[in-house]
């Protein structure tokens, strides 16, 4: 069973606007370290700012700007909300962030401390019967701590972090995916085209149909057939484990994932014919925009030469990224999969994706020897990675020189805060708004990856990957007691 999703991320952050540091190496020369990625990272512990997603300036939540040059405070704090009703002050912890000038980054790494912490951890009972491990210093890329790290494992849903640094990679984070309506050269047919997003909606239809009403006004046409085209996708439609209330059957035309509940994340009952609900929905918008459509919408392609006369674009594909990450979101992780092959030039299937995301992390340089990525949400037990990819590739998103990843970092969930991991940690756990990681939950398989800042202000990527687990109720208090250690250690 797929893990449950929680809280979404439905804003981008943009570390391009943030301050920058110069920083001492260990060779003695001094290289620049963007703060805006850290300090996200960091100051997760600030949670009121946080939720408070706003209001934003160039990118980033001023809230967030404001506490990263007031780095001396600490949580617990109402963070100047005096208002009624105003969110719950954030748990009490020290300051992740050192001071200016007091950075203890070039101190040595205490790598013995940290298996020390880890030793009897990594053998705790709820783990089930084998735990791969990997634990880096993402300003270095040393790894600090290694078991089995190599070995590949089930990685369920923190193979998301795969998909979408691919995705990030390709297209970048300000692509969006278009859905167009276009009307064929004698105005008789207008035909919705599904562009892959997921996320669109009734409400994004609305407009679409206004627009093309107009357009065919100004051709003095009152009625119009109506087709809908999904040829943008090829390949089975339906995901190994359908149906299923963790994804709905992947086309490249939907609204809101196919969910028969109005819900936007988590557990839904699914529609079995997403695109031509989608159509009929786009056919209600039209005839209330004073178009007649004729007949039933069927399945077409666009006829040759046919002109747009509507288009929608989905968010930019930061926040697509991050609400995959934060809601473990299915549907989207697998349109970005796709995205990700059509930009490779593969066919944009199941089979097209993996080609297209294997060869992307090759380009990033990361070691993808055992991988293996039968789709794009980890829902498939047939994926493969090791934990060294992943905090390889959480390593990618830390660096300063990769601005476009930093959405994978972002997007993760803050642990007792939001997404999978709001519910895991309680309001006085230790790793409460320090851990932000990626979960994964099938059965008997549990995982958890993400990053941590430690004791010296090293943001360090962890990867933990357990299998042969009773339950999710007793591996994940062990996977998270692990991250929470690492919050602990290099002091």
């Amino acid at each position: 069973m797929a893990e449950q999703v929680e809280e979404p991320a439905v804003r981008p952050s943009d570390p391009r606007g943030g301050p920058k540091i110069l920083m001492r190496k260990r060779d003695g020369s001094y290289t620049w370290q963007v703060i805006a990625g850290s300090a996200t990272l960091g100051l997760a512990v600030a949670a009121g700012a946080v939720l408070a997603a706003g209001p934003w300036d160039n990118g980033q939540r001023k809230a967030e700007r404001a506490l990263a040059v007031a780095a001396d405070r600490t949580g617990g704090a109402h963070h100047g909300r005096t208002a009624p009703g105003g969110p719950r002050p954030a748990p009490s912890a020290a300051a992740v962030l050192p001071a200016l000038g007091t950075s203890t980054r070039d101190a040595p790494q205490d790598t013995a401390g940290l298996r020390d912490a880890l030793a009897p951890l990594v053998r705790a009972p709820g783990l089930g019967n084998k735990l791969a491990a990997s634990v880096v210093d993402t300003a270095t890329g040393e790894q600090l701590y290694g078991h089995g790290a190599t070995t590949p494992m089930t990685p369920a849903s923190t193979i998301k972090i795969a998909t979408t640094t691919a995705a990030l990679s390709v297209l970048g984070p300000d692509h969006r995916i278009a859905t167009t309506a276009v009307l064929s050269p004698d105005s008789r047919t207008l035909t919705l085209v599904g562009g892959g997003d997921p996320t669109l909606t009734e409400a994004d239809l609305r407009p679409m149909a206004a627009d093309a009403a107009a357009a065919l006004r100004g051709e003095d046409r009152k009625s119009v057939r109506l087709a809908y085209d999904v040829s943008r996708y090829t390949g089975p439609v339906l995901h190994p484990i359908s149906p299923n209330d963790n994804i709905a059957p992947v086309t490249a035309l939907m609204v809101n994932e196919g969910r028969l509940n109005g819900s936007d994340r988590g557990h839904a009952p699914r529609t079995d014919d997403p695109a031509g609900d989608a159509a009929r929905a786009f056919a209600r918008a039209l005839e209330k925009a004073g178009v007649e459509v004729a007949g039933a919408p069927r399945e077409a392609r666009a006829a040759e030469g046919a002109r747009t006369v509507a288009t929608h674009r989905s968010a930019p594909l930061s926040a697509l990224a991050e609400r995959t990450l934060t809601n473990s979101d299915n549907d989207i992780a697998e349109a970005l999969a796709r995205q990700t092959a059509i930009a490779k030039g593969e066919k944009a299937s199941f089979a097209g994706a993996r080609r297209a995301v294997t060869n992307e992390l090759k380009k990033l340089q990361v070691p993808v020897a055992g991988a293996h990525f039968a789709d794009g949400s980890g829902l498939d037990r047939e994926d493969r990675v090791t934990p060294a990819l992943l905090t390889a590739l959480l390593a990618r998103a830390a660096d300063p020189d990769r601005p476009g990843l930093r959405h994978v970092l972002t997007g993760l969930p803050i642990a007792g805060f939001t997404g999978t991991l709001d519910g895991r940690y309680g309001r006085d756990a230790a790793g409460t708004g320090l851990v932000r990681a990626k979960t994964g939950t099938l059965q008997g398989v549990n995982s958890l990856a993400g990053t941590v800042v430690d004791r010296q202000g090293r943001l360090l990527a962890f990867a933990f990957l357990a299998s042969g687990s009773a339950s999710a109720a007793e591996a994940e208090p062990a996977l998270d007691a692990l991250a929470t250690a690492l919050a602990g250690t290099g002091g």
